[in-house]
C-alpha cells in the first residue's frame, strides 16, 4: 500500500513537471516569437502628425522617444519621412502636448555661437534603424551615432562621437515651438557633477486651454565640464568631459515635481546598460502582440497586421507618475492628485492623456475588449478618476484637463462595453451616475468640439425639445463641429448605449427615456431624399441638398457616408428606406462607387477637403462610416460583408510604406484597431454595448487566428479562428461553426468567445 502511493505520487509529481514544463515551453516560445520585428514603424510618416510617429518608447509610455524632422503645428509634424532634417529629438509626442527637446552636437558656446540658431543634421534612412522602442540614425553634420530607448517615464540616449572630437556636447531647447504648442520659461539646474534638473511650461493651445509644467531630472555617465545659457534663445548648451566612452543619458519626466521624475528614473532605470533597456522594451513589445497570433497569409500581410496591432497600442499617454501622482487640471486652480494605492503601496492605475474616443466604439471597444481587457479597465478607471476631480467624464482629456475634442459623449460606450463585458464590474451605479451627467444639460455631451467655456455649440437642448440639433445653430458659440445631424446621430446612439446600462441596473424609468431619446435619428431621416438630411431650428430641410456634399451638417463627413450611422438600430433604419432589399441595394452601390476611389479620401485626412475625394459615398479612413461593411451582415447579407471588407483591406489597409497606411487620420489606435479586427473577422456594430455582446463574423484574411484570453477577466484560456482554405479568391464562410455548433446569422456572443474554443469558417470563391 506505501508502495502504491508512493507510485502515485511520483506519477503526479511527473505530470506536474510535464505540464510545467510544456507550460514553460509555450509561454518561452510566444514570447520569443519576433512579433515585434514584423512591425514597421514608418507607415504614412510621410502624413505624419505629431503623436503619430513611435520609436523609443514603451506601451502608452509617458515618454515617447523619436526624432522630430518637422516641429511647428499639431499637423504635419513630428517625424516627417520625406524631411531628411533632424531639429531635435524630443520626449513628448502627445495630445496636444510636447516637450523637452534636446540635440547632441559638436559645440562650445566659446567656439561657436550660432550652435543655439544653427544646429539642426540632415540623416540618411539607408543609416537608419527603427524597431518598436529603439530608434538608431547618424547625425551626418556631426559624425554622431544616435540611439534611443526608454522605459515608461525614462528617455534613455546613447551618442557615439567620433574619437578625435574634443567638444562633446548636448543642446536643451527648454524654449521652443515643438509640436502643437510652444515651450516657455524652461531653466535649468545642475545638481552635481554629472546631473542636471529642471522645468518648462507647455502653452495652452486651441484644445487645451489651460499651461501644463513639465519637470525633468537629466543624469550623465561622464562629468558636466560647462553649463552656457544663450541670452537670445534662452536654451542651454551642456558641455562633457573629454571622454572616448559613448554619452549616455538618462532623462526622467514628471507632471507633478522634479523629486517624481528623479523617483521615476530611480524606479524604472536604476542600471546604466543600454542593450539591456533596449531589450526589456522589446520583450515588454512582443508579449503584448503576442496575444493575438496569426498564420498565414503573406508575409506583408503579416508585417502589416502587427504594425496595425502595434499601432493599436500607441498614441494615449501615461502621465501620471510611478508613485501614483498626477497633474490634475480640471479645477480653476492646478492640483496635483494622487492614485489610489495597493495594499503593496502601488497606485491601482495609470492615469492617462488621450485623444477622444469619437470612433472608439469600432475599433479599440472590441479590440481591447477581446485582447486588452486589462488595458480597457485601467482607462475606464483613469476616466472616472477625471469625474472625481473635475465632476465630469472626459471624451478626450489633455494635460490633466477637458479638451471637448470632436462631438458627443463618446466615452460612454466605450465604459458600457467594459461594464457589459464584465471587465469593469465595481460602483456601477456611480459610474452610472458619472455617465448620465454628461447626456444631461451641463454635460460634454451639451458642449461642440473645443467648446470650453460655454455649452451652446453641441445643441443640446434642441436635441431634447424638438428631437434634433438644428443646422445651423442659431447661437453664436465659439465650438467647432456644429453639424446638428450629424450630432443628433451621435447622440441617439450614445443614449442608446446608456440605456443597455440603465436596463442592467434595472433602472426602468431611465431605460425608457433614453431609448426614447436613441429614436430621435429617425428625426434627420428625409423621406424623400432617403438620406440623413439636416434641419433647420424652424424644422425645414437644408436647402439645394446633395448628399455627397462634405460637412453641409454632418461631422467630418457627408450625408451619404454617416446616414448609415444608427448602429443600435438598423432594423428601423432600413424600415425607413423601404426594408432591407433596398438598403442593401443602396448600400451596396455606394461601396460600388467608392471602389473608384479606393475607399478613402486621399491618403491623408486634409484630401477629404478635396473637392472629388469629399464626394466619397464611403469612407474608411476617418471614423464616420467605418462601420459599413458589416452593416450588410445585420441585413441578412453576410456575403457582402465578407467581399467588401476583402476588397477594404485589399485597396486601403495593406500597403506597407511611409506614404500609405491611415490616410493621415491615424486617431491614436482607432485606425490600427479597425485595421486588426477587418483583418481577423470580427466587429461588433454597437460598440459591444448590450448585454452579453454580439460580434459579427467577416472574413478573416489569415488562415488561423489565436486570442490569448487574458486570465485575470476571463477563463476559455484561448480563441481561435480557423479558416479552412482560405486565399485571395476564397473570400466566402459558409455557415460558421463554433465549439461543433452552426452560426447561421454569422454572429457570436462574448460570453462565448471568452469561454474559449475554436470558430471554424470553411472559405469558398462563391457566395452560393
Amino acid at each position: 500500500m506505501v508502495k502504491t502511493n508512493k507510485t502515485i505520487l511520483w506519477h503526479i509529481v511527473t505530470i506536474m513537471i510535464l505540464v510545467l514544463c510544456l507550460t514553460s515551453c509555450e509561454e518561452k516560445k510566444v514570447t520569443e516569437t519576433p512579433y515585434v520585428d514584423l512591425v514597421y514603424p514608418q507607415l504614412d510618416t510621410e502624413n505624419s502628425r505629431w503623436f503619430f510617429f513611435s520609436s523609443a518608447n514603451r506601451p502608452f509610455g509617458m515618454v515617447n522617444l523619436s526624432p522630430d524632422t518637422e516641429i511647428d503645428g499639431a499637423w504635419g509634424s513630428g517625424y516627417r519621412y520625406k524631411v531628411d532634417t533632424v531639429r531635435g529629438f524630443s520626449h513628448v509626442h502627445a495630445w496636444q502636448m510636447s516637450g523637452l527637446s534636446v540635440m547632441p552636437v559638436i559645440s562650445s558656446k566659446e567656439r561657436d555661437s550660432s550652435i543655439f540658431t544653427d544646429f539642426y543634421s540632415s540623416f540618411n534612412h539607408d543609416k537608419e534603424v527603427i524597431t518598436p522602442g529603439y530608434h538608431y540614425l547618424e547625425l551626418e553634420r556631426y559624425g554622431i551615432k544616435t540611439e534611443l530607448t526608454s522605459t515608461k517615464r525614462v528617455g534613455f540616449h546613447k551618442y557615439t562621437y567620433e574619437k578625435d572630437v574634443k567638444t562633446r556636447s548636448v543642446l536643451l531647447n527648454l524654449n521652443t515651438v515643438l509640436g502643437p504648442n510652444e515651450n516657455i520659461d524652461g531653466v535649468l539646474k545642475k545638481d552635481s557633477n554629472m546631473e542636471l534638473s529642471g522645468s518648462f511650461i507647455m502653452t495652452p493651445t486651441k484644445r487645451r486651454p489651460k499651461p501644463l509644467t513639465t519637470y525633468f531630472k537629466i543624469r550623465f555617465n561622464t562629468p558636466i565640464a560647462a553649463i552656457v545659457e544663450d541670452n537670445q534663445t534662452k536654451n542651454y548648451l551642456v558641455i562633457l568631459n573629454d571622454t572616448s566612452d559613448p554619452i549616455l543619458m538618462k532623462v526622467g519626466i514628471s507632471y507633478t515635481s522634479i523629486d517624481n521624475a528623479e523617483i521615476n528614473i530611480d524606479t524604472e532605470l536604476p542600471h546604466w546598460n543600454f542593450s539591456k533597456t533596449v531589450e526589456d522594451s522589446k520583450l515588454e513589445w512582443n508579449t503584448l502582440l503576442s496575444r493575438i497570433q496569426v498564420e498565414g497569409g503573406s508575409e506583408q500581410d503579416q508585417r502589416r497586421f502587427y504594425t496595425d496591432l502595434w499601432h493599436a497600442l500607441q498614441g494615449r499617454r501615461i502621465i501620471s507618475d510611478v508613485n501614483g501622482a498626477y497633474p490634475d487640471n480640471t479645477g480653476a486652480q492646478f492640483k496635483i492628485g494622487q492614485i489610489p494605492l495597493t495594499e503593496q503601496g502601488s497606485p491601482k492605475f495609470n492615469q492617462y492623456n488621450s485623444d477622444s474616443f469619437w470612433g472608439a466604439q469600432w475599433t479599440i471597444n472590441t479590440l481591447w475588449g477581446l485582447a486588452y481587457p486589462d488595458i480597457m479597465h485601467e482607462f475606464s478607471q483613469s476616466l472616472m478618476q477625471y469625474y472625481k476631480d473635475g465632476g465630469l467624464i472626459p471624451r478626450g482629456p489633455s494635460g490633466g484637463n477637458y479638451t471637448n475634442v470632436m462631438t458627443g459623449a463618446s466615452s460612454t460606450p466605450f465604459i458600457v462595453s467594459a461594464i457589459q463585458k464584465g471587465i469593469v464590474n465595481e460602483q456601477l451605479d456611480t459610474i452610472y451616475a458619472a455617465l448620465k451627467k454628461n447626456h444631461m444639460p451641463g454635460g460634454i455631451m451639451g458642449k461642440a468640439g473645443y467648446e470650453h467655456f460655454t455649452d451652446l455649440g453641441g445643441g443640446l437642448q434642441y436635441y431634447l425639445d424638438k428631437g434634433y440639433v438644428p443646422w445651423p445653430l442659431p447661437e453664436n458659440n465659439e465650438g467647432i463641429h456644429l453639424d446638428g445631424a450629424g450630432q443628433t446621430l451621435e447622440y441617439a446612439y450614445q443614449d442608446f448605449t446608456l440605456a443597455q446600462l440603465a436596463k442592467k441596473l434595472d433602472k426602468k424609468e431611465d431605460v425608457s427615456y433614453f431609448e426614447k431619446r436613441a429614436s430621435n435619428y429617425r428625426n434627420v431621416f428625409n423621406d424623400e431624399s432617403g438620406w440623413m438630411q439636416a434641419k433647420n431650428v424652424d424644422g425645414e430641410w437644408s436647402k439645394d441638398f446633395d448628399p455627397y456634399v462634405y460637412e453641409h451638417g454632418f461631422v467630418e463627413s457627408n450625408a451619404a457616408q454617416s446616414t448609415w450611422f444608427v448602429p443600435h438600430d438598423l432594423e428601423g433604419l432600413s424600415s425607413l428606406m423601404g426594408g432591407k432589399e433596398k438598403a442593401v441595394e443602396k448600400l451596396n452601390a455606394q461601396f460600388v462607387k467608392a471602389e473608384e476611389l479606393n475607399f478613402t479620401s486621399g491618403n491623408s485626412h486634409e484630401s477629404e477637403l478635396h473637392p472629388e475625394y469629399r464626394r466619397i459615398p464611403v469612407n474608411l479612413g476617418n471614423q464616420p462610416s467605418i462601420q459599413t461593411p458589416f452593416v450588410f451582415n445585420k441585413l441578412g447579407r453576410p456575403d457582402l460583408t465578407q467581399y467588401w471588407t476583402r476588397k477594404v483591406v485589399e485597396k486601403a489597409f495593406s500597403g506597407l510604406a511611409p506614404n500609405t497606411g491611415y490616410n493621415g487620420d491615424e486617431d491614436q489606435g482607432l485606425m490600427g484597431s479597425l485595421n486588426v479586427l477587418y483583418k481577423i473577422g470580427l466587429f461588433q456594430l454597437n460598440g459591444g454595448t448590450e448585454d452579453n455582446p454580439e460580434y459579427q463574423i467577416g472574413s478573416p484574411i489569415f488562415n488561423k487566428v489565436t486570442i490569448e484570453l487574458h486570465p485575470k477577466y476571463y477563463d476559455g484560456g484561448k480563441f481561435t479562428i480557423e479558416a479552412k482554405n482560405n486565399g485571395p479568391t476564397n473570400i466566402y464562410s459558409s455557415t460558421p461553426i463554433f465549439n461543433g455548433t452552426e452560426l447561421p446569422n454569422f454572429s457570436i456572443r462574448h460570453l462565448d468567445i471568452v469561454n474559449g474554443g475554436e470558430l471554424q469558417l470553411n472559405m469558398k470563391n462563391s457566395a452560393n
